[in-house]
């Protein structure tokens, strides 16, 4: 056997060698980057690019992708601009296209991204069919042996043994997204101490995202131990005012002659206490958020001074004249029925409309059963 014979034997068991090693792998992107390696290792592409597309997802978007010498701008380009029109072929018609330069193919030359960034040699090969999962793009100089009749059946022997291998996966990732429901909104969330997968615990995941990001109040209502203060501080963390500080006020916990210095603040003797400046709640959470924990045991004195800081933005520290604008958000928490209270005349109308422009009910443990295991765990974790 010829020494070229014996080099293309070497080069095909080394490939299948790697291949093999790909199928232990148990996450989408690991796979997709040693894929890649061993496209790369094996041929002189300058750059290499792989996505995956979940085809059952709404949007078929790409979900997993790997690059390869491509900074973040280029990839940008090769996902949203360069050789789109490259790649949208390759999809459409499950077939592998290969050019040594796009720039002169007639097939490609006339779209601008192409001519633009000067694309020369081109292999993009759909992964899998029927529709396809993926594709893999490849990127050299015409002279690259990955172009080649053999550099293309390589190609072409790595997407189809990748296919089956991103299936499992995509239905393991399903099956885990069935038994974890709050997984979508854990994506776009920082949440690591709310702990649960219930599809009760989702819908709560699903409404604070959907409310973290806007500077209106919001009332969470719940159970004791339901885990008001852990939303609320998600709210905090996924809003623009993450980088502030998030200060709770323990409403059951001041004494109602302390209230307005607790939260205000007070000047040197404003009160027999204050030997020196007191910085109250509301200027500790300035550029944050402000939390009142168990809103409904507040007297109705402190509840006109909270209205009156909702209302205008503004109060007064005890002893002083002059007013401060307030800069915070207000989040409010409660185990009471307020509308009762309200009807009891022991909370405001006005401050619980104030309070509820957004609400939040945290469902009791009996509506998320699923989630107590998972609490166990946690709590057993922390000692």
């Amino acid at each position: 056997m010829d020494a070229p014979t014996l080099d293309v034997l070497a080069r095909e068991r080394h490939l299948y060698l790697r291949l093999l090693h790909l199928s232990p792998q148990q996450a989408i992107a690991p796979l997709l980057k040693e894929a890649l390696a061993v496209l790369v290792e094996l041929s002189a592409a300058h750059q290499g690019y792989i996505e995956v597309y979940d085809n059952e997802a709404p949007g078929g978007e790409a979900r997993w992708w790997v690059a390869h010498a491509l900074s973040e701008e280029e990839v940008d380009d090769v996902r949203a601009v360069i050789s789109r029109g490259i790649i949208a072929e390759a999809l459409a018609t499950g077939q592998t296209i290969v050019t040594p330069s796009a720039v002169l193919d007639p097939r490609f030359s006339a779209r601008a991204s192409v001519q633009g960034n000067r694309i020369e040699a081109v292999l993009c090969a759909p992964i899998g069919d029927d529709p396809p999962r993926g594709v893999l793009y490849l990127q050299g100089a015409p002279c690259s042996s990955v172009f080649s009749d053999e550099g293309r059946a390589r190609a072409e022997l790595v997407t189809r043994h990748l296919a089956p291998l991103v299936d499992r996966l995509l239905d393991q990732e399903r099956r885990d997204l069935a038994a974890d429901a709050t997984q979508p909104m854990r994506r776009a969330l920082r949440a690591e101490t709310v702990i649960g997968h219930s599809p009760a615990l989702a819908a709560v995941l699903k409404q604070t995202a959907q409310v973290a990001p806007l500077e209106i109040s919001v009332l969470l209502t719940g159970d004791s131990g339901t885990g008001k203060t852990h939303v609320a501080r998600v709210l905090h963390d996924n809003s623009p005012r993450a980088g502030g500080p998030f200060v709770v006020v323990n409403c059951g916990a001041m004494p109602d002659t302390l209230i307005e210095s607790e939260l205000f603040g007070a000047l040197p003797g404003a009160h027999s206490t204050a030997v020196r400046r007191v910085e109250g709640k509301v200027a500790a959470a300035e550029r944050g958020t402000l939390l009142f924990d168990e809103i409904s045991d507040l007297s109705l004195a402190a509840q006109a001074k909270l209205l009156q800081l909702l209302q205008s933005k503004e109060y007064y520290p005890l002893g002083s004249a002059q007013p401060v604008t307030a800069d915070v958000r207000v989040i409010a928490a409660t185990n009471t029925d307020l509308k009762r209270a309200m009807a009891q005349r022991r909370f405001r109308d006005d401050l619980f409309y104030r309070l509820q422009v957004i609400s939040i009910r945290l469902p009791s443990l009996a509506e998320r059963r699923e989630d107590i295991a998972d609490l166990v765990a946690y709590f057993c974790a922390r000692g």
